[in-house]
């Protein structure tokens, strides 16, 4: 389970390569380390049908079952079973987003440091960390996330795994993020009908991504 990638562009760029008509990120930084909860940037299409950037906070809602005898809802960062009823009111077009990042991190299943702790590792497209987007889901919801800051209402966003390629899995056997190839990825990720779109949750070939 990713819970932990990195952001490392400048706002124009992103805007740029997003093809937003609407930047509403405010004054954005330009190194972020995203936890689950933290506000990140996300593209979606607006309501009048125009590519914007907007923050949002990392973590979809959290299945009731889970929920029982709780007081928070920390939220979901990652989604694999996309054929589930919690989840599929969120697959079509108003719902889905991309998220930028330039390196996504795993703990080792295996590799261990000297105090006995898991170690992370981090993956990238290449040595030079460039600019991608996950293909994501996002919704604006009513829920508490942390006691002390009470019932919020706000956007939240999480993104779909899928099973690791040969690069991945010897770090992480379970999952990795389903990462969009290119331009014509993320347009199909955010326009095309659900039956076109699922087809891109599938891992990056082995030689389209590298531990760094």
């Amino acid at each position: 389970m990713c819970n932990l990638y990195n952001l490392r562009t400048n706002q124009r760029a992103l805007a740029d390569d997003f093809s937003a008509a609407r930047d509403l990120l405010g004054n954005m930084q330009p190194d972020y380390s995203v936890y689950p909860d933290y506000a990140a940037p996300i593209g979606r299409i607006g309501e009048d049908g125009k590519r914007e950037l907007v923050t949002a906070r990392w973590g979809m809602p959290t299945p009731p079952k889970f929920l029982e005898g709780k007081k928070t809802d920390p939220g979901v960062t990652n989604i694999r079973n996309v054929a589930s009823p919690h989840w599929r009111r969120w697959l079509g077009t108003e719902n889905r987003c991309v998220v930028p990042w330039t390196s996504f991190s795993e703990y080792s299943d295996t590799e261990k440091d000297e105090k006995g702790r898991k170690v992370l590792k981090w993956f990238a497209l290449n040595e030079d960390q460039p600019l991608a987007w996950f293909a994501g889901l996002w919704t604006n919801w009513t829920s508490v996330r942390k006691v002390k800051e009470g019932e919020i209402t706000t956007d939240l966003f999480g993104f779909l795994t899928t099973e690791p390629n040969a690069v991945v899995a010897p770090v992480h056997k379970k999952a990795m993020p389903v990462i969009l190839r290119d331009a014509r990825e993320v347009d199909q990720w955010l326009t095309a009908p659900w039956a076109e779109a699922k087809e891109l949750q599938r891992p990056l070939l082995n030689h389209e991504i590298k531990v760094v």
